[in-house]
């Protein structure tokens, strides 16, 4: 039987010893949307976009609409009504055929909905992503979060900020985390992933490092698969109630000493991020959010 997995994402799978447990799961990636997907994809308000720039680095970002700004008009292709916001990277990545991973997210009930595929921006200006793989995950690690208002004034281009390394606020804001989302990518594709735990998951060990603990999780392992074909990497931290956005991209490695993640509870393995680039944007996240309730998987 033909794996949905390519050669890095099999690797890490045999190396963590999930390989049977992936392939199970696995059964359920296709390239198609069916209409259950369809109707929650256009439900949402928010979607997060794994992409990569000129020099094939990634970057996670994040789009806005209203409900039924992301329709799927063919089960084969996924339809975003939305343009980047200014500055942010996704701008420019999206070339005829770029590769993208989308995450289509609910907060509220932790429901969440993966889509990786080829992106075309049509002459209407909306963004049309030919799918090649669509699954949904679980629901682990999600904070509930409901939102509680949406400014509309836009975001003033003057306010960003670009840098290779963190500032002491940065490194703050990124230490106070509860969620980020993970963009990767391997030869031929790319992926956007959520990452969550209790505040402090992330650590931060200088001003051009991060590290992470990676939790169990559905066994699948492409994040890290990915990263074990190609170890650049992009980050996306928003801040909820204020809409400050922090992007990130460097090269990331996977440690799987034993003792490393002995360090920091719940890992299975360590991820550590070296930061090459970072676009900070404060507010440019047009929707506030009100924390409900922690994941109750949280370590």
């Amino acid at each position: 039987m033909k794996t949905p997995y390519h050669p890095g994402e099999l690797a890490v799978q045999e190396r963590a010893g999930v390989r049977a447990g992936a392939a199970k799961i696995g059964a359920g990636i296709d390239d198609t949307i069916p209409p259950a997907a369809a109707h929650f994809l256009a439900q949402r308000y928010t979607l997060y976009v794994g992409s990569t720039d000129l020099e094939g680095r990634p970057w996670a970002s994040e789009l806005f609409g209203p409900p039924g700004f992301v329709t799927v008009s063919e089960p084969h292709t996924v339809r975003i009504d939305a343009v980047p916001a200014p500055g942010d990277p996704l701008g420019a990545n999206l070339r005829p055929d770029a590769h993208v991973g989308l995450l289509a997210i609910d907060l509220v009930t932790r429901r969440r909905y993966r889509v990786n595929g080829r992106a075309t921006v049509d002459a209407a200006g909306a963004i049309r992503v030919a799918v090649d793989q669509a699954y949904g995950n679980c629901p682990k690690y999600i904070q509930r979060r409901e939102p509680v208002g949406v400014r509309d004034d836009g975001f003033d281009p003057a306010r960003l900020v670009r840098t290779t390394a963190l500032s002491p606020d940065q490194q703050r804001r990124l230490a106070a985390a509860d969620t980020f989302f993970l963009a990767t990518t391997h030869p031929s594709g790319a992926d956007v992933s959520h990452r969550g735990g209790a505040p402090g998951f992330v650590h931060v060990v200088d001003d051009r490092t991060l590290a992470w603990p990676d939790y169990a999780g559905n066994t699948m392992l492409m994040s890290l698969g990915n990263l074990e074909a190609d170890p650049r990497a992009g980050i996306l931290v928003v801040d909820f109630e204020t809409g400050d956005r922090l992007q990130l991209t460097g090269r990331a490695r996977i440690e799987w000493s034993a003792a490393r993640a002995a360090e920091l509870a719940g890992a299975e393995r360590v991820v550590e991020l070296r930061v090459d680039a970072v676009v900070d944007a404060p507010g440019a996240s047009p929707i506030r959010w009100r924390l409900l309730e922690p994941s109750p998987f949280n370590p």
